[in-house]
């Protein structure tokens, strides 16, 4: 096809730094609630760390990052979206001064980045609060974590200012109300939690967000700070006026966590809802404030989309989805039971441009599915992923589409461009990546990497621009 894409366009992967580093004990890092959590969201946390935890090992790329970091500059990466791992900066949480050590990782990592020429794009929160301070503060419910957030964000502007010009400042924020543990470190289990301690936590990573906002206008005004949602398009299951109305209601329950960050004050809409569920948000004085210290610009992460009805007789769920939603007829699924959806990519990049008009970034699309490790015939392992290359392909077809349509869109980073532990399930046979990491559920393994033929393909796709994308006239 020919290239919609600008070329400026940021090509490039994401991870998670408690999905690959390893390295959980080593220089003086705390535990995050990732360490307490060995099969992910599937099975109750533990007290401690136990060694059926595939990430306390991850891929190993703690020490292996300059290795990888190669890799991904061979298939032509302009951008590597990565996160910090709170507990390497400040073990606890509460500290008043940093550790150093776990300030020079990033610093080599980002150097290495560097090197060959890409970006970082940081997240500043992703999924691994501090453990002390889900235990001890039982996470976002509390204001304190505004402070904890606020001092963790000045250290890393002041040291990476310069080195980060893009960062993100918590991952799938809208993901606390579905897991508040993993996402919001919220100690007491979900059951015990009212709508109304879910939305002042809310309220509090909202604050802090804009607060990361201000100061990094302040401390690295080159810079570009940007919000991170979880888009999940919502369709009405039928032309019927009530799914309708259904699929708005649901769609606004979501969209408020972009809006607040892009707009800089409480949509009027979801007054309603929180009449209806008894919710009164706590506004401390200057809150609504510090709201008004907007985003540079939206990222998302987009691999599904649903359906919602006004009937509940056709509530019928779709397995794997951290957000429940009623399945779309006309779809097919991953092996995860994900819903396969390419023109609700479009629709998306649409939707939020015509509502913010502020640039957009992808900055996780991607399939999950068990890859087999083969010889080539030049003796060479690989694996032949076309499932992969199709479903991103397909994807990729309509951002270039959305561009034509007008929308300003950033860049992309497909979600684990390296084999890594999954976040939902804490397990290695969910696969993402370019490159095969070879590691298995049972922690076994040489952690060797190895190029898929998805890695040669992308590499293509950066090359080109997006010119070698093969449009199947949707």
């Amino acid at each position: 096809m020919t290239t919609a894409f600008p070329k400026d366009f940021l090509w490039g992967g994401a991870v998670a730094a408690n999905q690959l580093e390893g390295a959980y004990n080593t220089d003086g890092k705390g535990l995050s609630v990732q360490d307490v959590m060995p099969h992910g969201i599937t099975t109750p946390r533990t007290e401690g760390p136990t060694e059926d935890n595939l990430k306390l090992i991850g891929i190993d790329f703690y020490n292996r990052y300059k290795e990888d970091v190669k890799l991904f500059a061979e298939m032509g990466f302009k951008v590597f979206r990565t996160s910090i791992a709170w507990s390497r900066i400040f073990p606890k949480g509460d500290e008043l001064e940093p550790n150093e050590k776990g300030l020079q990782f990033y610093d080599d990592l980002f150097d290495e980045c560097h090197k060959y020429g890409i970006e970082p794009l940081v997240t500043i929160s992703h999924y691994e609060t501090p453990l002390h301070l889900s235990k001890t503060y039982d996470g976002w419910v509390n204001r304190k974590m505004i402070e904890f957030y606020e001092r963790y964000v000045t250290v890393l502007f002041n040291r990476f200012k310069g080195k980060v010009k893009y960062w993100l400042t918590f991952n799938e924020i809208n993901s606390i109300l579905e897991e508040p543990f993993m996402s919001g470190g919220i100690y007491t289990p979900k059951a015990e939690l009212s709508k109304q301690d879910l939305y002042q936590a809310i309220h509090h990573e909202l604050v802090a967000s804009a607060l990361a906002v201000k100061l990094g206008h302040e401390i690295m005004p080159e810079a570009k700070i940007g919000c991170m949602v979880l888009s999940m398009p919502t369709y009405p299951l039928t032309p019927n006026p009530d799914d309708v109305v259904a699929a708005m209601h649901a769609e606004q329950r979501n969209d408020i966590f972009a809006d607040i960050h892009a707009r800089g004050y409480y949509p009027k809409y979801i007054n309603r809802y929180f009449k209806a569920n008894n919710i009164n948000i706590k506004f401390e004085d200057g809150d609504a404030e510090i709201l008004k210290h907007t985003v540079d610009f939206i990222s998302f992460s987009y691999y599904v989309s649903i359906c919602e009805t006004g009937d509940p007789q056709k509530r019928v769920e779709g397995k794997g989805n951290l957000f429940a939603g009623v399945q779309n007829p006309y779809l097919k699924a991953s092996e995860w039971g994900w819903q396969i959806d390419p023109q609700g990519l479009r629709v998306t990049l649409n939707k939020y441009w015509d509502r913010y008009q502020k640039p957009l970034f992808i900055v996780e699309n991607g399939l999950g599915a068990v890859d087999e490790l083969i010889t080539d015939e030049n003796g060479n392992k690989t694996v032949n992923d076309d499932y992969r290359i199709q479903y991103l392909n397909d994807h990729l077809v309509q951002v270039a589409e959305a561009i034509e349509d007008g929308v300003e869109v950033m860049g992309y980073t497909s979600w684990g461009c390296i084999d890594l532990v999954s976040a939902s399930t804490a397990e290695m046979k969910k696969r993402y990546g370019f490159i095969y990491v070879d590691r298995n559920n049972d922690g076994s393994g040489t952690l060797d990497r190895y190029k898929k033929k998805s890695f040669h393909w992308y590499k293509e796709v950066i090359g080109t621009n997006g010119a070698s994308l093969k449009s199947d006239n949707h």
